[in-house]
């Protein structure tokens, strides 16, 4: 049910008769019921009293929770929630809206009972009512959708367990974020909200809509998911999320208040009345119903909310008079979003549907905010890698941690917690943290937060995987090993790779450790001598050369698979590893090649220029190289520069880092590599591994140069000789793919004044070309801008680093020290025939972002406790789920529950192949090998409410009406998924004891 008002069994049945009868045809009155009234026959102004706090941009989270450091930006969050609530009590009309609950949750914990309780009183009311109710209102274009998942169920989750119904949040908010992606959407309306309201869209959408009555549509966030499941009701706010011009009340206001008094020298409130109708009349015009909205409140405004309210409540009065005085025929009165979503679907019109997305983003010519797709990327990458520790180590901390059972979270290394971690990564998805639009010393505080995190889910781990090996180890995490550092593996004689695997498949693995120089043998979880191959390398950033140890491990699904490696005499030859220095290559034709792939490069300038898919019997002329733009300052046309938001190069093509490597050549029974050095800050190793389908290029950028007073924008730049018509595709936060054209939006004419920055895109896990037979697909490591700005050519940018500000509110430039200063990254990159490249990409995309855990130890461990049976390999899973099926959340959720997440991760009618792309049913019982579900529980996709109570508000689009089902009867022994569903349950286990 929903929040006060009919809510209480106090009330006579009657009640709830009576909000029936006011309910929108089709829809329920639940969450709606303590809106206030309006009037019909009027313009009615909903004011939206607000305030957007952002968890950190120019000071830290902390510093703006507590109000210091001022003197960079004047903000405290606690008084701002102080404040309100003070005006809240003092005017029973007057309504708030709070959105992060980042800053709510920590304010709550430190409030008395008697002031929580007055909260729980104003939330019952609906007057302070909670929008969007995530941890963080979360970037849009760099943000994974898993991450985004995980950061609304933590906020929504403190939301359900503080206030019951009465504090679930019933519309969308994203007022803030630069642009909106369709899974955005699509995730959102699976959470069951019933609308979205965000303020900010390219300056020539906008336009647009405005003269088509547009402002207000459906929007259709799936192409797979059958309607309504992913339809959303989506608005655009008229003022993006500021105060209409002179009517801004604040503290950190200037306008004049409004006086009211005849006599006083400074009376006003004729003429604020009279321009107050006047603005609500126009912006009425835009909007086709008889309500209209304003956003009354800004960045963390209301610290003194009593300035604020004092003047709104004058405002409607005076204007609401007018309605005796002079016949006028609007009225305003305080709101909230879900009220004025409440009257929309009253209003029972039909809507236009949208089907595309809202990027890229420009608020003016030559102002594309598409640089923030690839700023930080060095923050970005270490975002990605939590949200892999959390899923994969995090599931050691969830996954593990629901597998141990009880036992992870107490056990012989102390008490473990996924919490602190799971909050950090909550943080990194505002939309001033992972899109890298913070300021430096904010970003530094992101990756401490995150670093912080790691070490309780590293005790998680260790409990949970003595608990399922039986063994006691001194368990080792090597975080340094992108930068080839692990001191245990480097030092120690003899130790054990413990290696996770947190899909419902089983995965073949290459595993590579640092190591000093040496003869040694890796040994499988059986004993048996498997293959293994020492590379020798040069220095990675003023590092000295250094070797690796590389070996194939095969993991089963939801398991772990435990390697033993030992030090060897040279009298025991065949379990020597043979260490292999590059050597130098110029001049020469070079190949690589495996059972599947075969790429060449060019003997003159040692680049890439041929790809060769064996098994599909296809090749591709393919030259990949590194370019750079020039960031511009500003020129005639504009004064615009690139920055942290903004990207826009001074010339539309790049320079390249050079037309020509130095290379040099690695040959093992393993792996084959190419090392390619371009200049003193560029280089990168083309790899192929045994039995891989696809060309890895891993990249090493910086530190890079500004001493010619230029700022510059690095892309890794792939050409072919694909005819691909203007169009290219990306994937919309890792999920479903879009179609995009060159120099062309969907639903509008645009005219194109930054053919560069225009045309660039978010590009979360891939990229691809195809003419329609032929596909080239990139997939990233990390989030990335990228385009594809000649037919054939496929580009992302690696790294920026820029010497002016683009004047967006961040106040410095985007000239990362420390180490944000070099970035080692990863492209895969696949050559497939259409009809099975879906396959190809999805697998691997999920292969990349849950990429397999791995922990060392000594190996002298004692075991666990004198029943247990040690296991050198275990499976979480009685049977492998199909390829198309993900298990994208297992997490304990309470003493005996754990969070299950299911997904189809295939589009309809994607894979013409293997069939990838139908309906899948599964058994869940007996699925789990480390517990038994006893009862299941599905819930809408954010958990907060079950799926067979939850309802959403009814639209009708233009396209005409769309059947309603009724949520599926849950079988636990049949579950089934379409194309691109996720399904979330409750499920209530019974841990496996010891034998």
């Amino acid at each position: 049910m929903a929040a006060g008002g009919c809510r209480s069994a106090r009330r006579p049945p009657l009640c709830f008769l009576f909000v029936l009868l006011l309910a929108a045809p089709g829809a329920q009155a639940a969450g709606y019921q303590t809106c206030p009234p309006v009037k019909p026959d009027m313009l009615n102004v909903h004011l939206l009293a607000h305030t957007h706090d952002d968890v950190g941009w120019l000071k830290t989270v902390e510093q703006y929770f507590y109000g210091f450091r001022n003197d960079m930006q004047h903000a405290g969050v606690q008084y701002i929630l102080d404040s309100v609530l003070s005006a809240l009590a003092a005017e029973p009309s007057r309504r708030f809206v709070y959105v992060e609950m980042a800053f709510f949750s920590r304010w709550w914990r430190q409030q008395t009972n008697a002031t929580q309780e007055t909260v729980r009183d104003l939330v019952r009311q609906g007057r302070l009512e909670f929008a969007n109710g995530g941890w963080v209102m979360n970037d849009e274009a760099a943000t994974h959708y898993g991450a985004i998942v995980d950061q609304m169920t933590l906020g929504l989750r403190f939301l359900e367990d503080t206030f019951g119904s009465d504090g679930r949040p019933r519309v969308a908010w994203h007022i803030d974020p630069f642009g909106h992606s369709r899974e955005q959407a699509s995730l959102f309306a699976q959470m069951g909200f019933d609308g979205f309201f965000f303020g900010r869209l390219d300056y020539q959408d906008k336009q647009v809509r405005k003269g088509k009555l547009e402002m207000e549509q459906l929007w259709r966030g799936s192409s797979s998911l059958k309607p309504p499941t992913a339809d959303l009701f989506t608005g655009v706010l008229p003022n993006g999320y500021n105060p209409p011009k002179n009517l801004c009340w604040d503290v950190l206001c200037a306008d004049a208040p409004v006086v009211e008094d005849p006599q006083s020298p400074e009376y006003n409130a004729d003429k604020l009345v009279q321009y107050f109708l006047k603005l609500a009349k126009t912006q009425g015009q835009y909007y086709r119903t008889k309500h209209t909205v304003m956003t009354m409140g800004s960045d963390f405004q209301y610290e003194k909310a009593n300035l604020w309210f004092e003047n709104l409540d004058k405002l409607i009065r005076l204007v609401n008079e007018q309605q005796q005085v002079n016949g006028s025929r609007v009225h305003v009165l305080y709101s909230t979003p879900a009220c004025y979503l409440w009257e929309l679907n009253k209003a029972n019109l039909t809507w236009s549907v949208k089907e595309d997305d809202f990027f890229p983003y420009a608020d003016g010519p030559h102002m594309f905010w598409t640089g923030y797709f690839s700023s930080r990327p060095a923050l970005k990458r270490y975002e990605r890698l939590s949200y892999n520790f959390l899923q994969v180590g995090g599931r050691g901390a969830r996954e593990l941690e629901a597998l141990a059972g009880p036992a992870a979270a107490a056990g012989p290394y102390g008490a473990g917690s996924s919490a602190p971690l799971q909050e950090a990564m909550a943080v990194l998805q505002h939309h001033d943290a992972v899109s890298g639009t913070a300021r430096q010393h904010v970003a530094d505080d992101y990756a401490r937060q995150l670093a912080a995190g790691w070490g309780p889910c590293e005790v998680l781990m260790s409990n949970a995987l003595s608990r399922l090996s039986g063994f006691k180890e001194v368990f080792s995490f090597c975080r340094s090993l992108n930068v080839s550092v692990c001191p245990l593996s480097q030092s120690a004689s003899r130790f054990q790779v413990i290696i996770y695997n947190p899909l419902g498949r089983t995965v073949d693995h290459m595993v590579r450790l640092p190591v000093s120089e040496g003869a040694l043998a890796v040994n499988d979880p059986d004993g048996k001598t498997v293959p293994s191959a020492m590379v020798v390398l040069p220095g990675f950033y003023h590092q000295e050369e250094h070797s690796e140890l590389l070996f194939a491990a095969r993991v089963p699904a939801l398991g772990f698979s435990i390697y033993s490696v030992a030090r060897v005499s040279s009298q025991r030859p065949k379990a020597r590893t043979k260490a292999v220095r590059p050597q130098i290559s110029q001049g020469q034709v070079l190949v690589i090649k495996n059972e599947y792939i075969r790429a060449t490069f060019n003997p003159d300038t040692g680049l890439l220029m041929k790809i060769e898919n064996i098994d599909q019997k296809l090749w591709l002329p393919v030259d990949q190289g590194f370019f750079w733009y020039n960031a511009s300052k500003g020129n005639k046309e504009s004064k615009q520069a690139s920055g942290a938001y903004i990207f826009r190069p001074s010339q539309k093509r790049p320079m390249p880092v050079s037309r020509w490597a130095r290379t040099r050549v690695v040959k093992t029974a393993l792996v084959q590599e190419v090392h390619q050095n371009f200049s003193a800050w560029c280089s990168q190793v083309i790899r192929l591994y045994l039995r891989q389908r696809h060309l890895e290029l891993e990249w090493t950028v910086g530190p890079i140069p500004h001493g010619d007073g230029w700022g510059k924008e690095v892309i890794s730049r792939f050409d072919t000789r694909l005819n691909t018509k203007g169009r290219f595709y990306t994937d919309s936060n890792g999920r479903e793919i879009l179609e995009r054209r060159r120099d062309y939006r969907p639903t509008w004419k645009l005219n194109q004044t930054e053919p560069v920055a225009g045309n660039y895109y978010p590009v979360n896990s891939r990229i691809y070309i195809t003419d329609g037979v032929t596909q080239l697909t990139v997939l990233t490591d990390r989030s990335q801008g990228g385009s594809s700005l000649q037919d054939g050519s496929l580009e992302l940018m690696v790294h920026r680093r820029l010497l002016e500000d683009d004047s967006r509110g961040v106040g410095e430039p985007l000239l990362e020290l420390g180490s944000g200063q070099v970035v080692r990254g990863r492209h895969l990159v696949l050559l497939d025939r259409v009809g099975r490249a879906a396959a190809g990409h999805r697998l691997l995309a999920e292969e990349v972002v849950l990429a397999p855990q791995i922990v060392l130890s000594s190996g002298h461990g004692t075991t666990y406790h004198p029943e247990a049976i040690p296991q050198t390999q275990y499976s979480g899973l009685r049977r492998e789920l199909p390829p198309s099926v993900h298990l994208l959340t297992l997490a304990r959720w309470g003493p005996e529950t754990v969070l299950l997440r299911l997904e189809h991760q295939f589009a309809k009618g994607e894979d013409s192949c293997r069939n990838l792309s139908a309906p899948v049913t599964l058994d869940l019982q007996n699925l789990f090998s480390a517990f038994t579900i006893i009862h299941l529980q599905e819930t809408t996709l954010a958990a907060n409410q079950p799926r067979a109570s939850a309802s959403r508000l009814k639209w009708t689009p233009d396209t005409g009406p769309i059947a309603h089902p009724a949520p599926p009867v849950l079988d636990p022994a049949s579950v089934t998924l379409q194309p691109m569903e996720i399904r979330t349950f409750l499920a209530q286990v019974q841990w496996q004891r010891d034998s």
